[in-house]
């Protein structure tokens, strides 16, 4: 179906993005709990908003259009990706893989590096299984009971904790941010992969280097003997080499889900119901987020359709007229929509169309441009007071979000050092 070009740059056309702003962001805000309002419910409205306006086409042809959008073969992939990641966790977390990596880290964690230690037993799991608020749970804990032990501030060790959890949530090969960059953009992830680490990389290097300087006072030794099982911490290991070496994510997924379940039932994790019942328990566990990919594949549609999407392309270009202004473009778009919506992974999928417009205009590279909006939107995810990771964390550790904003050192310093690589064109 051709867009609406009669509707070409049509700002009525981005009313649905309005209604949503104002049934989450503005309601959130007014009662201030960001976590009230269902963000389900918020985009079904947006998305109904849409269907409604423009009352020169008949509801038949915008529902053609929003189910053209919803179907969209890359949403569909990208809801299949979800649904076997999560059934992954799942099964890797009840089988005991999480205790065990963290538990491994512990048990080889020199005393005098406790903090950097934590960062980098944050930065390896999240890069393992993908997901921050996965990692900050498994180890928020720990890093809490180090601070109880060693008098080192909570907030430092907490700031630890989520700059480790965000290191892997921006890179790894199954997080949802990644899977929702490559796909939006067109790109593999491999490709993705060996762009974003020379941003990501240095800047966690520069970030333990910080923390173990600021952990410098002595050595601490932990009492405490953590078990682990080397065989439980395989299935990670196996899946981030799998993807390194280019294997097909559905390939790598299902083995991965497979090869987890063998392992859970041979060292009796779970029996073979166990492990049938982790697998639904993960998929059920991202409904919420393939809901999300759904309405705002059809609303993007027909935001499109109604040309929404030429209003902001040249909104963009009236102030723009390089390829580094495009990019420059792009990561405010996204950096604008995480901090309306607290939540990085639904950021870059309701950006992600109209920065693939963007990029085809200027021609910029699609794994640049995957890059550029899983690190800014990382880099907002990561310091939002009110964002799931900062609340997940201080409230583990029932302290305020404000005492760790302030040792955020990784999220802080990938916002920076990705504006220098858009500057001298690195990015």
């Amino acid at each position: 179906m051709k867009r609406n070009t009669e509707n070409k740059g049509n700002l009525w056309a981005l009313l649905p993005l309005f209604v949503f702003l104002l049934m989450y962001l503005v309601t959130s805000i007014s009662i201030g709990d960001f976590y009230k309002m269902p963000i389900t419910v918020a985009f079904l409205t947006a998305a109904l908003t849409a269907l409604i306006i423009n009352n020169k086409k008949s509801i038949n042809e915008k529902v053609e259009v929003f189910c053209k959008g919803a179907g969209n073969s890359n949403i569909i992939l990208m809801c299949l990706i979800f649904i076997l990641a999560g059934a992954f966790a799942q099964v890797a977390k009840d089988m005991g893989a999480v205790d065990s990596t963290v538990n491994l880290g512990l048990s080889i964690l020199p005393g005098n590096i406790l903090i950097g230690g934590v960062f980098i037993i944050g930065c390896f799991i999240s890069l393992s299984i993908g997901t921050s608020m996965g990692t900050i749970v498994a180890i928020t804990p720990m890093a809490i009971g180090i601070a109880q032990k060693t008098g080192i501030p909570v907030g430092l060790a907490l700031g630890a904790v989520i700059s480790g959890s965000m290191f892997g949530d921006n890179l790894s090969m199954i997080s949802d941010t990644t899977i929702a960059a490559t796909r939006t953009q067109g790109c593999e992830m491999r490709d993705k992969f060996r762009t974003n680490i020379y941003i990501a990389l240095p800047v966690a290097v520069v970030t333990l280097i910080i923390f173990i300087f600021i952990n410098k006072s002595g050595s601490v030794t932990l009492s405490q003997n953590y078990s682990y099982s080397i065989i439980k911490v395989i299935p990670y290991l196996a899946v981030l080499i799998a993807a390194l070496i280019g294997i097909n994510v559905i390939k790598i997924l299902v083995g991965g889900i497979i090869f987890t379940g063998v392992i859970g039932i041979l060292t009796k994790s779970f029996d073979i119901w166990g492990f049938v019942n982790s697998i639904g328990k993960g998929i059920s566990g991202m409904s919420e987020l393939i809901i999300i990919s759904i309405l705002i594949g059809g609303m993007v549609e027909l935001i499109k359709y109604n040309g929404g999407i030429d209003f902001i392309l040249g909104f963009i270009k009236s102030r723009i007229n390089s390829k580094r202004g495009a990019k420059f473009g792009i990561a405010l778009l996204v950096s604008i929509v995480n901090l309306c919506t607290a939540n990085n992974t639904i950021a870059i999928v309701m950006a992600g169309p109209i920065a693939k417009e963007i990029s085809d205009e200027y021609n910029l590279e699609p794994r640049k441009v995957a890059s550029l909006m899983d690190i800014f939107s990382c880099f907002c995810q990561g310091i939002i007071p009110y964002g799931a990771q900062i609340l997940a964390a201080a409230g583990l550790a029932a302290v305020s979000p404000f005492l760790i904003i302030k040792f955020l050192f990784y999220p802080y310093l990938l916002g920076i050092t990705a504006i220098i690589a858009i500057i001298f064109s690195k990015l």
